[in-house]
């Protein structure tokens, strides 16, 4: 999969949130296969709170920020049907809001990165059909997808308890 990064303040430029990204995605290709199709792409927009509100507020009626928005551009069953000979094709795009997902990780006790990585797999794993918001059932398998693709990049569960 080809990522199309941007990183806009207030992100700090003092990490490569490219190669984080790049990390992330291979990951999610490993347990989510269907993304490993070469012919995919996939925006990734790390921005901040203000930006991440107005998309928020436009596209899905919620007037407030978010740590991560999805937006895909297939449906699953295309996804899974794609060949893998052919032109680009854009799975969709995903943005990060720098506050939010900053305060989320101290309250976590985790890194800004480590965070960032995990909510750059749910936003992959959203793009690729993949919903926690259908049943709790839809939920634990996205969480044990998450999980391992977390795992890959020694990134620790951040569903556990420890």
């Amino acid at each position: 999969m080809n990522l199309d990064i941007a990183i806009e303040s207030p992100w700090p430029d003092s990490f490569d949130w490219e190669a984080l990204a790049a990390r992330a995605a291979t990951a999610a290709a490993q347990v989510v296969t269907e993304l490993a199709n070469g012919r995919l792409e996939a925006s990734l927009l790390f921005t901040s709170d203000a930006e991440i509100h107005a998309l928020n507020r436009e596209w899905r009626d919620r007037d407030k920020p978010t740590n991560v928005l999805s937006f895909p551009m297939l449906e699953r069953d295309e996804l899974l049907c794609l060949a893998t000979d052919g032109p680009p094709e854009m799975l969709g795009d995903i943005a990060l809001a720098h506050q939010t997902c900053a305060r989320e990780a101290a309250e976590k006790g985790v890194s800004l990165e480590h965070h960032a990585a995990h909510l750059i797999v749910h936003g992959l794993l959203h793009l690729a059909g993949h919903d926690h918001e259908i049943s709790p059932a839809d939920a634990e398998a996205m969480e044990a997808l998450e999980v391992k693709a977390l795992a890959l990049m020694g990134v620790q569960d951040p569903y556990g308890d420890d």
